[in-house]
């Protein structure tokens, strides 16, 4: 299937994943799931019970990137694929969220602090009745932090809205030993497998 005009719709309000498409030149619209009085266009992202993060990640992007197709069809937008993401933290296989409040997100980094963890982003398009969509999995090894380094991060506010409680473009790119992946994975969009899922459906990338 090809685009006759190369323009794809991004359903998310990410300010991390438009500056990643932009930095690879895509042409794309903001198309934000707001809920109509006639229409509830809410993705509910509880975690079903026993579910592993994998699987949880897969099936909230894959539910993103449909709710968005939906949307586009609703609000009688012209028609060109919709790209959806959504990125988990996992350790010890559970899934860890964004925190509730400056407690909960010194609560995830202690649990993160020295060790290894994986950050885990899908990425699907939804264009008619097809949706594609493609998983990055990055260990990432942070270093033993300490209460007054936690502290002093979470002060500066970076914390919130964020899978585990840390951006990696931030201030807490310092806390990071190593890692093993994608980077822009770990920000929100793995750009590569982006890149992969757009060539299916004839978006014209460099």
């Amino acid at each position: 299937m090809n685009i006759k005009q190369p323009r794809i719709y991004l359903s998310s309000q990410s300010p991390r994943r438009r500056e990643l498409l932009k930095q690879i030149g895509v042409n794309f619209e903001m198309l934000l799931l707001r809920s109509d009085p006639r229409r509830i266009v809410s993705v509910d992202e509880t975690p079903i019970d026993g579910e592993n993060p994998t699987d949880y990640v897969q099936r909230i992007c894959q539910l993103k990137a449909r709710a968005g197709w939906d949307a586009l069809n609703f609000r009688n937008l012209p028609p060109f694929p919709v790209l959806a993401a959504d990125t988990t933290v996992t350790i010890d296989n559970k899934i860890i969220g964004k925190p509730r409040d400056n407690a909960h997100a010194a609560e995830i980094l202690h649990m993160l602090s020295g060790r290894q963890h994986q950050v885990l982003t899908a990425v699907a398009v939804s264009f008619k009745d097809t949706v594609e969509m493609n998983l990055s999995t990055t260990t990432v090894t942070f270093a033993k932090l300490d209460d007054a380094r936690i502290h002093r991060y979470l002060v500066g506010n970076e914390a919130h809205d964020k899978a585990g409680a840390y951006g990696i473009q931030g201030y807490a790119g310092a806390f990071v030993e190593r890692i093993e992946g994608s980077y822009t994975g770990v920000i929100g969009l793995p750009l590569f497998e982006t890149v992969e899922l757009l060539k299916k459906f004839g978006y014209p990338i460099l």
